[in-house]
């Protein structure tokens, strides 16, 4: 799943321990997010959606068919 986390991230000016802390997941955790080598559980998409003011389709964003 695709997904614009790290340009989130970066415009809010946070590194990724930041956001791995106001989540409250590991580091590596935000890194495999945004690398797509992790998909998160419904629990943690809302609450990345959450901490960033957007839907959580605003945040990830279905791989082309």
């Amino acid at each position: 799943m695709n997904n614009r986390l790290r340009e989130l991230r970066e415009q809010q000016g946070w590194s990724q321990a930041e956001l791995a802390q106001r989540l409250a997941v590991s580091r590596q955790t935000v890194n495999a997010l945004e690398t797509g080598k992790y998909d998160p559980s419904l629990p943690l998409a809302f609450r990345i959606a959450r901490l960033f003011g957007c839907r959580i389709e605003d945040v990830f964003l279905p791989d082309p068919e």
